[in-house]
Parts: C-alpha cells; sequence; structure tokens
C-alpha cells in the first residue's frame, strides 16, 4: 500500500506573531457543518498498511482480502471415535441383521497417515480428527458397534455415504476469500487465519497520534503538586481514548504556555505522526496560543474554532498539508466529549475501522434539566431502575470534573433548538460500555464521609453501590417515586422538635444511622470567630463585608441549617453552593472562602477550626417495597455491624 507522500512544510519558524486570518476567535459552527468540514478537508485519503503477525493485528483492519492458500481441513477427516467402514457394506445392517466386519491391523489417531486401505468387509479404528483411509467413505460410532471376537465388530446400523466425515476443504477451499478488506481482526478472524497457516496479515497501520498537553500549572501524575498547580488528567485519559479507538498514542508530555516552545514541538509531531491533539489553549485568553500557532503549519489551517457544543464550545479543527490538527478544551470532561463526539469518527476512518456502534437504551429523567439554546447540549447521567424502567440521574459535575466518566453510565444529548428537558421525558441514553448493569443497591439524598465506611462490605462482597448526592429534600422525592433503596436524610423538624421521622410517607420507613455533629467551619486563628458560639460566628461573619462564606447546595440538610442561621441575610459567598462538606472544607483552607457549615470529622480532617451548632441525627428513609433485596439487606446488617460501628467511631461519628 502507498504509504502518505511527503508532506511540504513551512519554512523557518515565523518571527511575528500576529497578522494572520487565523486569530478569530470562535465563530461558532453547529457541530453538523463542524463535523462535515473536517472530514471533507481530510477524506479521500490512502491508508496506509503494513504487514502484522496475528496477535499484533488485533482490533486492526485489514488492508487487503484474504485468500485461503489451503483447504481446510487439508484432508478427509473423522467427526467421532469410531470406525472408517464402506457404507455399502452396511446397506442391510439392522437390530435383527447385524453385519460382521474383521479389523484392520491399523488404529488411526489425530497425525497418524493411515497406510492400510479399507477393503470391502473390513474397517479400521479411528479418533476425532483422524485422517480417513482409503476406501472408506463413512465413520460409524463407537456406541453403535460391539466387538465379536478378538479382531471383528458387529454393527447393528446402516450408515450414509459421508456420514461422520469432513472433507478436504470443506470448511474453507483453496483459493477462497477468507476474509475482506475493511474486516475489523477479532479473535474469530484470528483462528480462521491460523487455521489457514497464515501467520501475518496486511493490516491499515494504526495511525500515530501525538498528544501534547499545554499550560504552565500541568504537573504529571507521579510527582507533589505545588500550589495552583494541577495534574495533567487530559494527556493520560486523550492517550487511552486514541489507543482504544484504533489508533497508536505518542504522549509527548505537557508543554508550557510559550508560543515559540509550543509551536516547535506541534511542528515536530505533525512531522513524524499521522494526527496532533492537543487539549487547552484553545480559548481567548492570554496564555490560550495553540489556536494562533495552527495557521503557520499548513493549508487550509483552521476549518472550525468554536462549536455549538456544551461542553465543548471552545474545540478547533485543523488540517495541515493533510494532517489533522485538533485542540481539545482544556476541562476533562469538555475534552472527553468533544473527542469522543467529533474526533473518533474521523480516527477510525483513518485506522479503516468502521464507526463506533454505541449501544443505546431509553431512560425517564426524573427531573428538569435546564440548557442552553444554540448548543447541542451533553449531559451525562446515571442509571437506576425502577418498577422495570430505566432512570436517568443528570450527573450535573461541570466541564471540570473528572469522575464524571468513569461514574456515569452514558450521556443523553439536548437538542440546540431546545432550551431544557423536562422532568419526565423519555430520553434515549447512549451507553459507554456495551451493556448497562443496573446497580444492585441504590442510595440518592444528603452526602456523608461516613456512608463510604457503611458501603465497603458490600463492594468487597461483588455488590455494586451507586450513591447520588442530590440533598435530603431530593432524596425523599425520590425514595416517594421507588427511584433508590435508601434516602440518606437529616431533616430537623422544628414543631415535633426530632429528626427525619416527621417527614416520611406512605411507603417509607426509617433507619436509624448515626449522629454527627455540624457546625461553622473557619481557618484556626481567624479572630473573628475565636470564642463565639455558632449564631455569634454568624453574627461577625455578617458584620464584616470582606468576610466571604461558601454555601451548601439547595435541598441540602446543611443548607436548611445555615439558612435558619442567616435569616433574610445574603452575604458575599451565598450563592457558592458546593455539595459535599469535603467542598466547603476545602473552600476555606485554600482561602476562596472564610467560613461555612460542614461535619467536625470534616472540619477535623483539614486542620480547620469548628464551632459546634447541632448534634444532627443522618438516618435513611427506606423504601419498604424493596426491603427484601438482597443489597438491601446486606446494607443493613453492615450498619448493624459491630465492625462498622467501630469505623464510624474513629471517624467522628456517633451510632444512633
Amino acid at each position: 500500500m502507498i504509504e502518505f507522500p511527503h508532506k511540504q512544510r513551512q519554512g523557518p519558524l515565523p518571527n511575528h506573531r500576529e497578522g494572520s486570518d487565523q486569530d478569530q476567535f470562535l465563530i461558532t459552527l453547529s457541530r453538523e457543518e463542524a463535523l462535515a468540514r473536517f472530514e471533507a478537508a481530510l477524506f479521500p485519503r490512502v491508508l496506509p498498511s503494513e504487514q502484522q503477525a496475528l496477535a499484533d493485528a488485533l482490533g486492526c483492519a485489514l488492508a487487503e482480502d484474504v485468500v485461503a492458500p489451503i483447504d481446510v481441513p487439508p484432508f478427509d477427516r473423522s467427526n467421532v471415535d469410531g470406525f472408517a467402514v464402506r457404507s455399502a457394506d452396511l446397506a442391510s445392517a439392522g437390530e435383527a441383521t447385524p453385519v460382521r466386519l474383521m479389523l484392520n491391523d491399523e488404529v488411526i489417531a489425530c497425525g497418524t497417515v493411515p497406510t492400510l486401505p479399507v477393503l470391502s468387509g473390513t474397517a479400521t479404528s479411528i479418533a476425532t480428527g483422524g485422517p480417513l483411509p482409503r476406501g472408506a467413505d463413512a465413520v460409524v460410532m463407537v456406541e453403535h458397534s460391539e466387538p465379536a471376537g478378538k479382531r471383528a465388530i458387529n454393527i447393528r446400523r446402516a450408515a450414509a455415504p459421508g456420514q461422520y466425515i469432513s472433507y478436504a476443504g470443506s470448511d474453507m477451499a483453496r483459493g477462497e476469500a477468507l476474509l475482506r478488506a475493511g474486516t475489523v481482526v477479532g479473535s474469530r478472524e484470528i483462528g480462521m487465519l491460523a487455521a489457514s497457516g497464515i501467520g501475518q496479515v496486511a493490516v491499515v497501520r494504526r495511525p500515530r497520534v501525538a498528544v501534547i498537553s499545554t499550560g504552565d500549572e500541568l504537573v504529571q501524575p507521579g510527582r507533589p503538586l505545588q500550589p495552583a498547580e494541577i495534574y495533567d488528567t487530559n494527556g493520560s485519559m486523550v492517550t487511552a481514548a486514541i489507543n482504544e479507538n484504533g489508533g497508536a498514542a505518542i504522549f509527548l508530555g505537557a508543554v508550557v504556555d510559550d508560543e515559540e516552545k509550543l509551536e516547535a514541538a506541534m511542528r515536530r509531531a505533525i512531522e513524524t505522526c499521522d494526527m496532533l491533539v492537543l487539549s487547552g489553549g484553545t480559548s481567548k485568553g492570554a496564555g490560550d496560543v495553540s489556536h494562533r500557532i495552527v495557521g503557520r503549519l499548513g493549508k487550509p489551517g483552521i476549518i472550525a474554532h468554536g462549536v455549538a457544543l456544551k461542553p465543548g464550545k471552545p474545540l478547533c479543527l485543523a488540517a495541515c498539508d493533510g494532517t489533522p490538527v485538533v485542540i481539545l478544551p482544556g476541562f476533562p470532561t469538555s475534552a472527553m466529549f468533544t473527542f469522543h463526539d467529533m474526533i473518533v469518527p474521523v480516527l477510525r476512518r483513518m485506522a479503516g475501522l468502521p464507526p463506533r456502534a454505541d449501544a443505546k437504551v431509553t431512560a425517564k429523567v426524573p427531573v428538569r434539566i435546564a440548557s442552553e439554546l444554540g448548543r447541542t447540549e451533553f449531559v451525562m447521567v446515571s442509571l437506576v431502575e425502577s418498577s422495570g424502567s430505566l432512570i436517568a440521574y443528570p450527573s450535573g459535575k461541570g466541564s471540570g470534573a473528572v469522575t464524571s466518566f468513569a461514574q456515569a453510565d452514558g450521556f443523553l444529548k439536548i437538542d440546540a433548538l431546545a432550551d431544557q428537558m423536562p422532568a419526565g421525558t423519555e430520553a434515549e441514553v447512549t451507553l459507554f460500555t456495551p451493556h448497562v448493569r443496573v446497580p444492585d443497591l441504590v442510595i440518592i439524598g444528603s452526602h456523608c464521609t461516613g456512608l463510604d465506611l457503611v458501603t465497603a462490605p458490600l463492594a468487597r462482597a461483588g455488590l455494586s453501590v451507586r450513591s447520588i448526592a442530590v440533598g435530603s429534600l431530593g432524596g425523599l422525592a425520590a425514595a416517594r417515586r421507588g427511584e433508590c433503596d435508601f434516602a440518606p436524610i437529616h431533616l430537623f423538624d422544628e414543631k415535633t422538635e426530632s429528626y427525619n421521622a416527621p417527614f416520611l410517607g406512605e411507603g417509607l420507613e426509617l433507619v436509624p444511622g448515626w449522629r454527627r455533629l455540624q457546625g461553622i467551619v473557619f481557618r484556626v486563628g481567624d479572630p473573628r470567630f475565636a470564642g463565639l458560639d455558632a449564631p455569634g460566628a454568624v453574627r461577625a461573619a455578617l458584620a464584616d463585608p470582606a468576610c466571604i462564606m461558601v454555601n451548601r447546595n439547595q435541598g441540602a440538610g446543611t443548607r436548611i441549617l445555615i439558612d435558619r442561621l442567616l435569616g433574610d441575610a445574603r452575604p458575599d459567598g451565598y450563592w457558592n453552593q458546593p455539595k459535599s462538606h469535603n467542598a466547603v472544607a476545602a473552600a476555606i483552607a485554600q482561602h476562596r472562602a472564610d467560613w461555612g457549615m460542614t461535619i467536625a470529622p470534616v472540619a477535623h480532617a483539614a486542620g480547620l477550626g469548628f464551632i459546634p451548632l447541632a448534634d444532627e441525627h443522618y438516618d435513611f428513609a427506606l423504601v419498604t417495597s424493596r426491603k427484601n433485596r438482597p443489597a438491601v439487606q446486606a446494607f443493613l446488617e453492615a450498619l448493624a455491624s459491630e465492625e462498622i460501628r467501630v469505623a464510624l467511631q474513629r471517624a467522628g461519628f456517633c451510632k444512633a
């Protein structure tokens, strides 16, 4: 197969850095138009091939038809253990009229070449897979014969010509087309090729894809982080995704936001590879330089910069003298969505592979999902089951979340012309894996670090547990709809001055969990909170306009406590609403906020000051109709065990 022609490259690195028509930013195209332009600039193209040993060809596409060089099987062979016979000798055989045959002085095993012919009135003992001797045209199973002296057998069944015989070439005939060009080589194809004696085949060469991460803040995994640095997630994820989709990824590391250094790295990459994928540097910040370089690397340059996707709008697609250059958004979720949706189709075509056949299921969306008009939005969802139907809970972690892809089952798409997906919509969910496995236990409600301690024994026992943090009120709503097994809650009823039980309705029952201390959290040494109780600390914070708070999400039990203390006040930071206790502690420890509310174990683990407010009950609303499920019983047993009681105490919780 013809290799790519040598690409004409630019001359020395230009000294100027401005004035290019490639400096335009985000003239947004629709997803469909951007992909069509990108593919039109790259195809048709010659796909280079190479010879690969069978084991190395796995997952590759055949570059040419494969023709059988031999007959398979290469000789007539027996399909059973028995006796090679002439069928004409057994024409009159029956239960009342057995036919006696004399045994030849030969036993044919696999790999044994017959030396004696089967003459009329004789038979030869033969094993499964043994070559058929001359003169024989049928095989009788040993079960259908009986000894008749030392050198003879009686047969009471007639035999048809060809009985229990595989003839030479009956599986694959010499000269027959075994596999066509474009076939993806799997284990079955390797079996066919091996049976034909073929040790290597011509396959479409995996496209070599250079991967570069950009950013001054990036650190490779395994090295210590300094302040304001983050680990390079995209480099590892994109490299793996390329290898999963037929490419051969070559990770070139992270390059700082220096235009000259980055341009040199990009030029080296496209000289040696078939595709270049970068992440970061495609927006319009001062350090975003990747897209400014592309226009100098070859024609036609940038094809699309800005696609009506959410997440993923800053995506940049280019073709530089036939080499595709892709600049993915820097946030991990944005990067992976745009890669799988826009880049995988091109990469698979370059590898000679068919489009991905993603599995899809239909699921009901339990809550309204707001969307932005004019942009196709992808929303990751976790699947749970209710009354035999699938329910799709949106993950809602944002384009910077790394765990979203690992924890979600798939994604749904909201059309660019829609501003929402109403609650109750039956939506099509594209799965990340070929099959969906509904979790054994579903927990939806309030977040608590103690929950991990209780579910750990279930995970060790092979049970899958899905925990979705939506707050106490959201969990109760899910439980009433039958979408979960347990809803963790910590809601205080002022009328009865008790926790949780007053909020249960029909079909729900209370399972006591543990006690935990909620309180005001702040940095140790902050004089504004010294010696105060919780209400006093809030008054002190409200008295200082420079004192920034961090809140909790609406529907959380913690949020209800905060709002009770604040009354009508809405201090700076009130609308910063993370969904976990740990996020509150992190915001304060990192000086992005000065105070908030969290539980004592999280505050102590973060080394923060803590002012107690409420010794609350963290309990579970159990859906009664799901009580007898094995995973539910396993959870209840774990919760009641001495092992978990001790673990909760060590973590700073008290058993209820």
